[in-house]
């Protein structure tokens, strides 16, 4: 697909990593967007406003720390695990999930219509964990090339969310993904290896990135690649501190 669409250089970002604002969320916009490091973020009461903060929360898949309550959670079969198969439905709960601060979500209903296309394209992919048969917690994201942009998760039974996001990172592994964008810094993302990096080398692992093969399309037949949860051997991940 052609992108015709520029937007300023993030390098050259205000103070709080805002570049530009305006637009609109087609697929074109958020491709070129993306592509560029830059993002989405604003809420109903403002103009679309795209941001490329410094420095830059990311996850270097093979730096992936795996607690250990997470690991028996996973091998117990509590949760099973699917891709792309309700991005929907995982988009509008993480719109709804109610955050500590805020007084209410970034994922406007725009948001919502701009990345179900995206995924209708074969670009945005959803991590979805159900427990007894019901959707219980899931991720979204949008990936280009080698690299994953981790966008919104949320969950209704705990640990439910971070269950996808280890089976998002166990396929990013498999798949050698180079990087998978945290976008802002949180200790949480750090307590699994996520670490903040000058926004110029983000770019710069970026470019490369994007250098390789995008796996676009439905995410669907990736998910024998993930094994069965119930007798799930994890790869080599590096152990981190027990955490809820």
């Amino acid at each position: 697909m052609a992108l015709k669409y520029i937007f300023p250089d993030p390098l050259e970002a205000d103070a709080e990593g805002l570049v530009a604002a305006g637009g609109d969320l087609s697929v074109e916009s958020l491709l070129t967007a993306y592509s560029c490091g830059i993002f989405p973020w604003f809420s109903d009461d403002s103009p679309i406003l795209w941001w490329s903060p410094d420095p830059r929360m990311v996850l270097f898949p093979e730096k992936f720390k795996v607690s250990t309550s997470i690991l028996q959670k996973i091998k117990s079969g509590k949760f099973s695990i699917a891709i792309d198969r309700n991005f929907g439905e995982v988009i509008r709960q993480c719109a709804a999930v109610s955050r500590k601060g805020q007084s209410g979500t970034w994922i406007t209903d725009g948001m919502v219509d701009g990345y179900i296309d995206l995924h209708r394209e074969g670009y945005a992919h959803s991590f979805e964990t159900y427990y007894e048969g019901e959707l219980s917690g899931g991720l979204y994201g949008v990936s280009l090339g080698k690299a994953f942009f981790g966008e919104s998760m949320f969950y209704k039974v705990t640990d439910a969310s971070k269950v996808a996001f280890f089976y998002l990172v166990m396929l990013a592994r498999k798949l050698e993904f180079d990087i998978i964008d945290a976008q802002q810094s949180t200790s949480h993302l750090k307590s699994l290896g996520a670490e903040d990096i000058p926004r110029e080398m983000f770019i710069k692992v970026l470019k490369s990135s994007l250098k390789k093969p995008t796996f676009k399309g439905s995410w669907r037949g990736f998910e024998e690649m993930l094994g069965d949860p119930s007798g799930l051997r994890p790869p080599p991940l590096r152990q981190g501190r027990s955490s809820r």
